[in-house]
């Protein structure tokens, strides 16, 4: 008798949401199941599925959570807490990307673990969250990320527009932002996810320091970590690629969310 196939149900159809749902029928086919998925864009749904292999349905929130073991929130960091405590009352497991919206709602987490729930958040587009996790069973005193993007990619952000700052007007390399995770979650709610994902691994939103520089002449998102703890200094500068459907997602994130889904079911996991 074969082993049962993990049902998911992906929330959002968007670059991730899409990409996950693919590889759901192509690469993890042998172990897991795409029994649902959902968006408030009914348009979005239908072409996802159109484009896939085997036909999902198309449900509402509450419906797939339901009827799927494990949900892949890829929707938008206005609803990813939401959607969370949805599951977190049905008791499923979930898989947040847009983990920006669970900054100020970490009770949700501890939520989860009281009721046997599990949340896992992919590491996204930066490499050091599994050294910064380590640092962390000692002292770290500091952690800071810089953050560099393509103009365009930062298109349409509420710090830009609360600030009247016009992208049209940068010629040379220019720091934007510096400030607290928290208040960079909030100005730049699509563009520094990464951000979150160390906050939660880390010293919190509030103490995690970033900057944003952007220049005409980016072509990549670049994130340079920096952690200073009991353990040393640990340094790492991941270069991505801006994914072609959305420059404001990096592919890195994408192929994160796809590896966390292969992660949770193997056996062996690599890595802290």
């Amino acid at each position: 008798m074969g082993k049962t196939k993990l049902r998911v149900g992906v929330i959002g159809c968007g670059t991730i949401g899409s990409q996950v749902a693919r590889a759901c029928q192509d690469r993890l086919k042998n172990k897991v199941e795409l029994t649902a998925i959902c968006d408030t864009d009914k348009d979005k749904a239908v072409n996802l599925v159109k484009a896939l292999k085997k036909v999902p349905q198309i449900l509402d929130l509450r419906d797939l959570i339901k009827r799927c073991d494990l949900v892949v929130e890829a929707a938008s960091a206005k609803i990813s807490g939401d959607i969370l405590s949805e599951c977190v009352r049905a008791g499923r497991d979930c898989m947040i990307m847009s983990v920006g919206g669970l900054v100020g709602r970490e009770d949700l987490l501890a939520a989860a673990k009281e009721k046997g729930a599990k949340v896992y958040i992919p590491s996204g587009a930066l490499c050091g969250v599994d050294g910064l996790k380590s640092a962390s069973a000692g002292r770290v005193d500091s952690v800071s990320l810089t953050t560099r993007k393509p103009v365009k990619g930062l298109a349409g952000a509420p710090y830009l527009e609360k600030n009247k700052l016009d992208l049209s007007a940068i010629k040379d390399e220019t720091v934007i932002f510096e400030g607290s995770a928290e208040e960079a979650i909030k100005g730049f709610p699509q563009n520094v996810n990464v951000s979150a994902v160390l906050s939660l691994a880390g010293l919190g939103a509030k103490k995690t320091c970033v900057r944003i520089v952007t220049s005409p002449q980016y072509t990549k998102n670049i994130h340079e970590v920096e952690i200073k703890g009991e353990c040393g200094n640990i340094f790492t500068r991941t270069e991505n690629v801006p994914s072609k459907a959305n420059p404001k997602t990096s592919e890195l994130a994408v192929l994160s969310a796809i590896a966390t889904l292969d992660g949770i079911t193997n056996s062996v996991r690599v890595g802290t």
